[in-house]
């Protein structure tokens, strides 16, 4: 025993951590259960899921998130409001002032891989000060096989410690949290939240600069913030959306294998995933709808986030926002019974951008060309209407997220943008603009698009039926409408054709149209007359 904390301390010691109580590094999922029901770290709920809350940070923090500028990296970042530039001597003091800090500390310690194809493997090690964080780390990401923890390296090196806050007048930041990425020192620091999706964030962000400039010497891949699965004939598809777009749902399909939940990478190989786990939003989550993912509440090892408990019972309540709407689950990706291990697939044949348009204007399917692929890309469009979020009005709010995944985008969009037109035209990729949200109206007068001919209509994509059925241009939007689907009405395919009163449709379809425009602004500097020119008319 005397010889295995030797060991640790000497080990951590390398990361300039000394002087610690204990050390434990690599510990089984059982064994960090032990250590968290002990130091009282959270409760194990019925049939043995591990809750835990998050106190006053219940989700990511983007204003506290940081990228140090220093030279190795500093022409490639994509700075401003997502990517705000840090000191580096300012992260110098913090880094000391957080080490001194984790003196005296119990520390658990989580070595990982990300990246399911080896050739881009990077691997990672997690420092926590909790137990649950690391079995969060030991969940969401590719577990290390025993035989090769001995020769084990870092790429990369997370220090995770929730009860050390920043003091901003002094470190530089912007409130007590902060999440900075120290890309010269391969070193990322979390402090003063206990959301743990930020560990899983940062590794993101991480590949996210890495993979699409080939460093090291390897081939440029196309990091992805999308949904993946694969059918019986290895046709592969992806699908990007933001929150509320129905992504987890269209593409956890019993009958094809899930490649991954959340973020992949395309390379000249096919695609893969970063993660081993899943990272999903379980508020109101039902047995019906998405019967796996409930699965996964009710496992030995799941890790759940603001979740509500039953403290005398321990079962749980997932219809309760009591703590948050934004209540998780995080588990490994075997938990899912279609899940692909490892990660790893062909070529996609098929793209879906999902949006969940509360104007009520976009059709609820439609081809896009290349160019119109990379123009939508870029700007990432979905709606949110009241009920959503806190401080909305009546009338929909559109949202713009570059990449479908803007926080996390180190560099330029138009990095990511071309490298998917570029693998699209290689690879003969189709791609799908599918509208999930309203029909008849928007939000208030028509009706959300129903998920029945949502399915059918991704159903038509993947099993090839739509891919030869005419098209009409849309006069507006200008992307191509199917003149028919199986299993839907055809007066549904064309948005106009639902609305009661059409001269306001034509309102709101222009006024939207004007949003992208003034959106595409930042962007057209950056990309072709071509893809300039595939927007809205």
């Amino acid at each position: 025993m005397e010889q295995y904390r030797s060991e640790a301390f000497k080990e951590l010691e390398k990361h300039g951590i000394k002087n610690v109580s204990n050390a434990w590094f690599n510990l089984s999922t059982p064994a960090l259960y032990e250590y968290a029901v002990r130091r009282l770290e959270g409760h194990i709920a019925h049939l043995g899921p591990f809750v835990v809350t998050t106190g006053h940070h219940t989700g990511r923090s983007p204003n506290d998130k940081f990228i140090v500028r220093e030279p190795s990296s500093e022409k490639n970042i994509w700075w401003g409001d997502v990517n705000r530039d840090f000191d580096a001597s300012k992260f110098e003091n913090l880094h000391n002032r957080l080490l001194a800090y984790l003196q005296g500390k119990d520390l658990f310690v989580q070595d990982c891989y990300a990246c399911a194809d080896p050739n881009y493997r990077i691997s990672v090690r997690v420092i926590t000060e909790t137990a649950w964080h690391n079995i969060f780390a030991k969940n969401l990401f590719i577990q290390v096989p025993r035989e090769e923890l001995g020769n084990f390296q870092p790429d990369f090196t997370i220090i995770n410690a929730p009860g050390f806050h920043a003091i901003p007048q002094v470190d530089g930041t912007s409130s007590e949290v902060f999440i900075i990425v120290n890309f010269a020192k391969k070193l990322i620091l979390i402090g003063g939240s206990s959301y743990a999706g930020e560990i899983k964030k940062s590794v993101f962000t991480i590949l996210n600069y890495l993979l699409p400039i080939g460093a090291n010497g390897k081939n440029k891949v196309l990091s992805m913030h999308c949904s993946a699965n694969v059918g019986n004939d290895n046709d592969v598809a992806l699908f990007f959306g933001l929150s509320g777009t129905g992504k987890t749902t269209l593409s956890a399909d019993p009958n094809r294998g899930l490649i991954g939940d959340d973020e992949h990478g395309w390379s000249d190989d096919g695609v893969f995933n970063f993660e081993g786990g899943c990272y999903a939003k379980v508020i109101r989550l039902s047995a019906e709808a998405e019967p796996e993912i409930y699965q996964t509440t009710r496992m030995f090892g799941t890790i759940l986030e603001n979740v509500a408990i039953n403290m005398e019972t321990r079962r749980l309540d997932l219809d309760d926002a009591a703590l948050t709407e934004n209540t998780r689950a995080a588990y490994p990706i075997s938990s899912i019974p279609n899940a692909v291990i490892p990660g790893v697939a062909d070529h996609p044949q098929n793209i879906l951008m999902l949006t969940a348009d509360a104007f009520g204007v976009l059709p609820p399917i439609a081809k896009l060309t290349q160019e119109q692929a990379m123009y939508h890309f870029l700007s990432g469009y979905t709606a949110k209407v009241a009920g959503t979020e806190k401080g909305l009005s009546n009338e929909p709010t559109a949202t713009f997220s570059t990449c479908f995944g803007a926080p996390f985008m180190a560099l330029h969009p138009t990095v990511y943008a071309q490298l998917l037109g570029d693998k699209m035209a290689k690879h003969n990729v189709d791609c799908w603009l599918v509208n999930t949200g309203w029909s008849g109206g928007p939000y208030g007068v028509g009706e959300r698009m129903k998920i029945a001919y949502t399915r059918a209509m991704v159903t038509a994509v993947l099993d090839g039926s739509l891919a030869d059925i005419p098209t009409e241009e849309d006069p507006i939007f200008g992307v191509h409408i199917p003149t028919a689907c199986p299993n839907v009405p055809a007066e549904v395919l064309k948005p106009k054709n639902t609305w009661q009163d059409k001269a306001s449709y034509d309102e709101y379809a222009n006024k939207l149209a004007d949003m992208f425009k003034k959106n595409f602004e930042q962007f057209q500097e950056h990309v072709s007359e071509e893809v300039l020119k595939a927007g809205p008319r």
